[in-house]
């Protein structure tokens, strides 16, 4: 009886109000008929108008930003996939897949499915969501440093890192002395597009490093151990070069970049000194707690975008302030594994292949069109190569370390992956950077990072026989 009274009340309450709004619709084209309302499109459209709806609606803005991220995202993984099964790590093949996006490939041999998916007012969106992608990227990287477990290390890893970073920074300020007349753009200035070449030949991938150890097992080892630890001093004193690189680029002057140097130490000692503090107080309050509630997540990721906009506003970059939040985040009770996994996968496998692809489409291969440019890039691998692997080594067998170990971590610290690509897509917003030498160090990233698993197989072949 129960059943039949609920069937009883549903149907008589679906008749009462669909004659309701029967009526209250009928009443509201009496409006229309009394010319309220001019130029009324008829109900029911034709085919050809709803052809062309369809058409309109696929080309709306929200369309083709989600049309970018299907395809790119599902390029990414498959290219990711492949990588991974031929031991390489998965993030080359996901910079390959934005390259095949870009016009070295697609826009190459299909201009017309370029221009479709990847039209240039669509491009902002992208970048923009890239850029958020890219945030939380540094916010991860800040947060895997650990400085609290990276102290009893640093001093044995501190001559290594530095001379992983000094020596190919003045290979690079070199290499910009034969190549600035030829390549820099106009009005730019020697000192900047130098210090730009310098830094872009310098920096080291910790995440991807991170990640190559882990893979082959090297985690609980002391190579892997003091690979990892200078490879997180190189990323630290990498970014705060950077972020006076940028400062100096920005400034335009010597007084204003002292001004933007003053105000970023200030940043760092507030981070240090007020906010750590404060977070770290704040976890101990609900230290009880197994779970971290959403409250306290909220303001870990106010803290996240509010020291991005800082050094946006200071001048030397919103990545360097998603840098410093994560590195100053707690260590207590595993709060940092909780909340690299809630942003990793959001960053890593649906915003950060943007960028990968944004990348790609400012990477155009085909601009080394004749044997001279591939020379100069021959030349820049060879020298970054020579820089980053031999200056890491030499450092590492003078502070007495053997020598399978000590080609190990300039195999290792030779890796610079996606890291790279930040740095060069700053000096190409900057204007720094022409798209032959942008395209020329993509080029070096790549090569660069795939040689670090075979240079690694063939020094443990060297060493066991």
């Amino acid at each position: 009886m129960t059943r039949f009274r609920n069937l009883i009340f549903y149907l008589s309450t679906f008749i009462i109000f669909s004659l309701l709004i029967y009526f209250i619709v009928m009443k509201g084209q009496s409006l229309e008929d009394a010319g309220l309302v001019k130029n009324v499109s008829p109900v029911i459209a034709a085919p050809d108008s709803l052809l062309s709806n369809l058409k309109v609606n696929a080309v709306h803005p929200l369309a083709i930003l989600l049309l970018q991220i299907i395809v790119i995202i599902g390029l990414a993984r498959f290219f990711g996939f492949l990588f991974k099964k031929i031991h390489q790590p998965s993030v080359i093949g996901e910079i390959i897949a934005g390259i095949l996006l870009g016009p070295s490939f697609l826009g190459h041999w299909f201009p017309q499915v370029t221009s479709f998916i990847f039209p240039l007012p669509s491009l902002g969106n992208l970048q923009f969501l890239s850029q958020i992608g890219l945030i939380l990227f540094m916010f991860v990287v800040g947060m895997e440093l650990q400085p609290g477990g990276l102290k009893n290390k640093m001093k044995d890893a501190i001559v290594i890192s530095h001379a992983s970073i000094i020596f190919p920074f003045a290979s690079g300020i070199l290499l910009a002395l034969f190549i600035y007349k030829e390549f820099a753009p106009a009005d730019t200035r020697f000192f900047p597009f130098a210090l730009f070449i310098g830094i872009a030949m310098s920096i080291t991938a910790f995440p991807v490093l991170a990640r190559i150890i882990q893979e082959r097992g090297l985690s609980q080892t002391k190579l892997g151990n003091i690979a990892i630890t200078c490879a997180a001093a190189d990323d630290i004193t990498a970014w705060c070069i950077l972020a006076a690189v940028i400062a100096i680029v920005k400034a335009g002057s010597v007084v204003n970049a002292v001004y933007v140097l003053l105000l970023t130490i200030a940043y760092m000692l507030l981070m240090l000194k007020v906010v750590r503090p404060f977070l770290n107080k704040l976890v101990k309050r609900y230290s009880d707690k197994s779970i971290l509630n959403r409250q306290i997540i909220a303001v870990f990721f106010i803290t996240l975008i509010v020291s991005a906009y800082l050094t946006e506003a200071i001048g030397i970059h919103a990545l360097f302030g998603a840098f410093m939040a994560g590195v100053i985040m707690p260590e207590k009770e595993n709060i940092r594994k909780v909340l690299i996994d809630k942003v990793e996968d959001v960053a890593l496998v649906l915003l950060l292949p943007l960028f990968f692809v944004f990348t790609g489409l400012r990477t155009e291969i085909g601009l080394l069109n004749t044997p001279h440019l591939w020379v100069i890039c021959a030349l820049v691998i060879a020298l970054a190569v020579a820089g980053k692997f031999g200056g890491s080594a030499v450092a590492a067998r003078f502070t007495g370390q053997s020598w399978k170990e000590s080609l190990s971590i300039g195999a290792l610290m030779n890796t610079r992956g996606l890291m790279e690509l930040v740095v060069l897509n700053i000096g190409y917003d900057l204007g720094i950077l022409p798209p032959q030498i942008f395209t020329i160090m993509v080029i070096m990233a790549l090569a660069t990072t795939l040689m670090t698993g075979p240079a690694l197989n063939i020094i443990n072949r060297l060493f066991t026989k």
